[in-house]
């Protein structure tokens, strides 16, 4: 119910709607309120007056005069309603803030009858009843910013709303905060009074606040609340009433206006030539549709609340994701940290152990250079000794091993004695710089695996027998995709099989069965890993067109041309793909665009070109099959090649079943492949050539031929196996025959 409150409010005045009427716009309004928003226009002949007579008497800046513009019916849709009158011809302009403005000189409703002017006569103002609204008042819709001008009848020219009087008092009857303060910010309290005038219920500190007993107020009757509530209850309502005769009831509805009417309307009123019906039925009608609109609206509403629903789950989820991840950083950070710290601590190790190596370097220089030096500074101290002895005799005795001695020591400090062993600089260089760069490199990466693709099924489409596979990311996803993995069944309800894996979104898959179902779905996969599958789907091969033997039995029978794509450079192609030749004297191999695996198919080749007697091979091949070679001279293809006088069957380079017979310009061959008993027959002008060529087939052929630059030829598809051969039974994988 407080949804509701907002919609019984008015919007000028903020309180709950008293006297509603309703303005030409649907939009509803206090009848107070709107007399206390009427503002007088100009003579739109004198654009002085603007000035003159439109000073403010509305608190709305948007009915300032200078910025209202002229309206007109086919504006916003608007005809005549009540005191509201339009003229369809008349222009308008529109002011930069939205509000429009009919002109004073529209066509005004002729003047009531005598007799109707003295019957109202009691209804014109009387003395001391409310002043006269001024000719060519303007009323401005405070919701849409609307404007219009007022009649002669004014304000009474606008239907009471008495619904949504009727809903206002059931919801403040049945609100039990109606006894509460209406004034009260937050927490409001306990009303102790009621004032009639405002109709506002008051605490006791709002009361003193807002409703001091002195001034206008003083004269305000304050009662209690529910006396108040009960007063506001046992308000009778009027019945509605005609708003161009007061007097009469409304008892019809107009069709074309869409609006209530008196039985005064019909016979003397502008109602007089509309359709009308029934109140009471229109009633039921219109009360049928709302419902059913507001059926509609309520499985909105419901969809709105489900999605409230999910969007609250989601922030709950994301604030907890938020700190399961601040949580992960964290400790991925910390764990960085601490291999550095180790890491630091391994090079300190190193750098001590540097230092320690080259101290006790430097330490046994200066240990052993100290020894030495003791050494020698001894032996120069003896010899300066014996040097002052007298005896010559005892010298030379031992002047020779001094000499020696001394000539020894001065050679033992030499160069390499007397340069040190160590530099007193480090030879360690910590380079920084790549891990530097690492840690600003240092950001988040994709560690999801990509959503379910979407599958185009407007772009998925079946042509004979390949099919062709669109797909693409969901809309929302921003996770990075490395590539797809697309895979099909094989038409027989049996396993999954991948048959494209790459970074394409479209796929065509060619050698197919004719008139399977195959199932198809496809897969997204990044670093992470792989995703979920899309959903599967279904998609059926063209239907072969089917044709009747003379044994009663029904077989395929398919159209297919020579395959450009495949083809050797060398082939050229006319008449649609179904004529070919070669601008070699070598010979050159070209395949159908189809490939059979079940069924019988028959097709022929004419000859419309055969100079200097060369070796054409017909029959059939796998797509890898040489195509710079005889058809037959790999374990690919099974053929016959022929030349004007024999033949001969050719499979692995094997030449098998030499035939007599040859070909010559305007010759035959036929090709008849049975699934159902696994064989390959050739016919020559509509003959069989020789015994079953081949048997035991199984797997996917394509229609293939070899020629030279002699040989032309031409390929006719579509055809019935020939009259005497009978079909084998239908194989167990389901062939058509």
């Amino acid at each position: 119910m407080d949804e509701m409150e907002e919609e019984l409010k008015c919007p000028v005045c903020g309180s709950f709607f008293r006297e509603p009427i309703i303005l030409p716009c649907s939009h509803n309004i206090c009848q107070a309120c709107a007399r206390n928003i009427l503002v007088q226009t100009p003579d739109l002949e004198s654009p002085q007056s603007s000035r003159a007579s439109g000073s403010g008497v509305s608190d709305y800046d948007y009915l300032d005069l200078d910025k209202m513009s002229l309206y007109s019916e086919a504006d916003s849709g608007y005809g005549s309603y009540g005191g509201f009158v339009s003229a369809p011809t008349t222009p308008c302009q529109k002011s930069p803030n939205g509000v429009r403005v009919f002109p004073p000189t529209v066509p005004q409703p002729p003047p009531p009858p005598q007799h109707q002017q003295q019957q109202h006569h009691h209804l014109l103002p009387q003395p001391g009843s409310l002043p006269p609204i001024p000719r060519n008042s303007c009323i401005t819709c405070p919701q849409c910013h609307r404007s219009l001008i007022l009649d002669e009848r004014g304000l009474r020219g606008f239907p009471k709303n008495r619904v949504l009087e009727g809903v206002v008092d059931r919801y403040q009857q049945s609100k039990a905060a109606a006894l509460k303060c209406q004034l009260c910010e937050k927490s409001p309290k306990e009303a102790s009074v009621m004032c009639e005038q405002c109709d506002v219920f008051y605490c006791d500190p709002c009361r003193l606040r807002c409703h001091p007993p002195r001034g206008p107020l003083a004269k305000h009757r304050l009662v209690p609340p529910a006396q108040g509530r009960v007063s506001r209850r046992t308000t009778p309502r009027k019945t509605s009433t005609c708003t161009e005769h007061e007097l009469e009831n409304l008892s019809m509805y107009c069709v074309q206006c869409k609006t209530p009417v008196c039985y005064q309307c019909l016979e003397e009123g502008r109602h007089g030539t509309h359709e009308v019906k029934a109140l009471g039925a229109m009633w039921k009608l219109h009360k049928g549709q709302l419902s059913q609109a507001l059926t509609g609206l309520s499985d909105r509403a419901s969809e709105a609340k489900e999605f409230l629903v999910q969007l609250r789950n989601m922030v709950q989820h994301i604030q907890e994701n938020g700190v399961e991840f601040e949580a992960c950083l964290v400790a991925q950070c910390d764990a960085l940290i601490d291999a550095l710290n180790r890491r630091k601590a391994q090079l300190l190790s190193r750098v001590n152990k540097e230092h320690e190596h080259k101290l006790k370097v430097v330490r046994d220089q200066i240990s052993h250079c100290t020894v030495k030096l003791r050494q020698t500074t001894g032996l120069m101290e003896y010899c300066l000794e014996v040097i002052k002895e007298n005896d010559p005799s005892g010298f030379l005795q031992i002047s020779d091993a001094l000499i020696r001695r001394v000539h020894m020591t001065e050679s033992q400090w030499g160069k390499g004695t007397l340069t040190p062993r160590m530099n007193s600089d480090f030879d360690l260089t910590l380079d920084s710089g790549p891990l530097l760069q690492t840690i600003h490199q240092l950001d988040f990466v994709q560690m999801k695996v990509p959503a379910a693709p979407m599958l185009q099924l407007e772009e998925c489409c079946t042509q004979n027998n390949s099919a062709t596979l669109s797909w693409k990311q969901p809309p929302l996803s921003t996770i990075t995709v490395d590539g797809y993995i697309l895979e099909l069944d094989d038409g027989n309800m049996g396993p999954f099989r991948e048959v494209y894996v790459g970074t394409e979104t479209i796929c065509t898959v060619d050698g197919l069965h004719f008139n399977s179902k195959y199932k198809a779905r496809v897969k997204a996969f990044n670093a992470s890993g792989v995703g979920q599958y899309s959903k599967t789907l279904i998609m059926q091969t063209s239907e072969s067109t089917l044709s009747t033997s003379s044994s009663s039995l029904l077989c395929t029978v398919a159209w297919f041309t020579f395959d450009p794509a495949s083809a050797h450079p060398d082939i050229i192609f006319s008449n649609d793909n179904l004529t070919v030749s070669c601008n070699s004297y070598d010979d050159r191999v070209v395949m159908g665009n189809s490939a059979f695996s079940r069924g019988v198919h028959y097709w022929e080749m004419t000859i419309d070109r055969y100079d200097n007697h060369p070796d054409p091979a017909f029959g059939i091949a796998r797509g890898d099959v040489l195509k710079d070679v005889m058809l037959g001279k790999d374990d690919k293809a099974w053929a016959m090649y022929v030349d004007n006088n024999r033949s001969w069957f050719m499979h692995n380079n094997s030449h098998t079943n030499r035939t007599d017979g040859g070909i010559s310009k305007g010759a035959t061959i036929g090709m008849l492949l049975d699934f159902s008993r696994r064989i390959l027959i050739f016919l020559i002008n509509d003959e069989q050539q020789g015994p079953v060529a081949f048997e035991g087939l199984e797997g996917v052929y394509y229609p293939a031929i070899s020629l030279n630059r002699n040989v032309q030829v031409t390929l006719h598809t579509g055809l019935p196996i020939p009259d005497f051969y009978t079909p084998g039974e239908a194989d167990p994988n389901g062939s058509e025959c």
